[in-house]
């Protein structure tokens, strides 16, 4: 007996714990791969993240609406048309936002934090008065329905093993796009030497547009794959926010690997201690313990080596 629980239950406990946990990392993952490319890459404190992942919600919603009243014939495989609408969407608003607010405000940190904030509140009225102030929920196909018993006392739903596939496919297409991309080695060259890089005639603007446009892309991407575990209302993006900055400077600012094993940290010890505690208690315990790791290791877990 471990407490009121039999060895076996306690087992089944920590196995559905884990994998609540593991869906909890791939919306982690998802938000902190679009950030660590704003903040790691360009140095901007975007606090309206969140509202870009709320905007892919959003979209999927509509795909889902429209698709069932008119489109039905559609409707086994809607969810990847929301995916590439909730991508797009988000990468589109970015890209506008990068234009008419945050190329004035580089090297600017404390400017860039004021804006994205005062951004994010206009989002978030701009979603209440189009979509109402209720939350919202997506029709999801029959295939992503239901869940596989592994044990009598342990199953896995299929939308969590569908996430965490989509969660694996975008990282590895962020690492193609950062690292064996000629793009790619534009966006390193910014980020190590600005100047030198515009002089061998890197168009730094360009890539500023559309390393931050990827970056809200991404958060788009996570906000489909946010419709699977929760309902979306216009202030859900802010509960997600400092967790993912938590992982993005957990993890080490910039490094794609440092984002993913900081992301599966702090799902699985949130998840875990949110069976056995509030989910308050839960998150002050993790903030407190990597706020104690990071006054050991500022950097943060993985770090990149560049030169200033």
């Amino acid at each position: 007996m471990i407490g009121d629980y039999t060895i076996g239950e306690f087992t089944s406990i920590l196995a559905m714990q884990g994998f609540a946990g593991l869906s909890l990392f791939s919306v982690f993952v998802l938000m902190a791969l679009g950030l660590a490319i704003i903040f790691g890459q360009m140095g901007v404190i975007n606090m309206a993240h969140g509202e870009f992942m709320i905007l892919g919600a959003y979209m999927t919603y509509i795909c889902s609406h429209i698709v069932t009243e008119y489109l039905p014939a559609l409707f086994p495989i809607y969810f990847f048309i929301a995916i590439a609408v909730a991508f797009i969407a988000a990468f589109a608003l970015g890209v506008l936002v990068e234009c008419a607010l945050i190329r004035f405000l580089y090297r600017r940190p404390l400017d860039t934090l004021l804006a994205t904030w005062g951004l994010s509140l206009v989002l978030q009225q701009v979603y209440r008065s189009v979509f109402g102030a209720r939350e919202v929920g997506v029709t999801l196909p029959d295939w992503l329905m239901g869940s596989i018993a592994l044990t009598d006392t342990i199953e896995i739903p299929i939308n969590g093993l569908f996430v965490m596939g989509l969660t694996i496919l975008v990282a590895c297409a962020v690492y193609f796009l950062l690292f064996l991309s000629s793009w790619g080695k534009q966006v390193r060259a910014v980020l190590q030497n600005r100047v030198m890089a515009g002089a061998v005639g890197i168009n730094t603007k360009r890539v500023d547009r559309l390393t931050f446009g990827l970056g809200c892309g991404i958060a788009g991407i996570a906000g489909s794959a946010f419709t699977m575990i929760g309902s979306t209302g216009p202030t859900a993006g802010q509960l997600y926010i400092v967790d993912t900055f938590l992982v993005v400077v957990f993890g080490g600012a910039g490094s794609l690997i440092g984002t993913i094993a900081s992301a599966f940290t702090i799902s699985q010890a949130q998840s875990t201690m949110e069976f056995f505690m509030s989910g308050s208690t839960a998150k002050v315990l993790t903030l407190l313990t990597v706020v104690g790791i990071l006054m050991l290791r500022p950097q943060g877990l993985f770090t990149l080596n560049i030169r200033r």
